[in-house]
This record gives structure tokens, sequence and C-alpha cells, in this order.
């Protein structure tokens, strides 16, 4: 089994910066990708960001492409997202995911394993 913990949400200005973390324990290795997801109220749940947890790989949303940084630490077994530039429609509460081989990397279908969420409000 595996456990993802988010952390670092809270309530931004807008031009402001954050950066969310989510910590991966359990079976780990049975990831080989991870991913982070939002969803604003009455919305459905959107791809942010992506990466491949052996290589370079990356991917993000149109809306967030220079803005927002996915990286992580193998070491740690975590994963981050730098939020720069942030936007009140940014505002959500976002998810870590973490998935097997297969499937789209923006899609939430292709992802097993989610967290509990993280609060992100961006002010006006």
């Amino acid at each position: 089994q595996v456990q993802l913990v988010e952390s670092g949400g809270g309530l931004v200005q807008a031009g402001g910066s954050l950066s969310l973390s989510c910590a991966a324990s359990g079976r780990t290795f049975s990831m080989p990708r991870m991913g982070w997801f939002r969803q604003a109220p009455g919305k459905g749940r959107e791809f942010v960001a992506a990466m491949s947890t052996s290589g370079p790989t990356t991917y993000y949303a149109d809306s967030v492409e220079g803005r927002f940084t996915i990286s992580r630490d193998n070491a740690k077994n975590t994963v981050y997202l730098q939020m720069n530039s942030l936007k009140p429609e940014d505002t959500a509460v976002y998810y870590c995911a973490g998935g097997g081989y297969g499937g789209n990397w923006a899609e939430a279908s292709s992802y097993a394993y989610w967290g509990q969420g993280t609060q992100v409000t961006v002010s006006s």
C-alpha cells in the first residue's frame, strides 16, 4: 500500500508564491509517475503537472506552464510543486497522485494513489 500526504497549502495574494510537498510512504517503487491535480469548487479534477520518478520527463497543463514547477527528492520520497505568479483562478484543493505505467499522464484514471488534498487560496 502507498500513502501520500500533502502539505504547504494556504492563502496568498495574487502574484505570490507557494510550495506544496507530497511525502510518499509504503510501496513507493510501485509509482513510476507522480502528479499534481486540483479541484476548484463546482468543477472536476484538473491535471496540473506530472513527472517520472526515474527520469527528467515532466508534463504541465497549459494553464500553469511557465509558472509552476514539479520536482522530486527521491531520497526523501517527496514530490514538490513550486507555484509562482499565482492567480485567483489557481484557487483549488490540490491533490498529489501516484501511478504506474501506462495511460495518459494528464488523466486522473492513470493514478492509483491519492493524497487527502491541501487547500490553496489566491486572493485578488
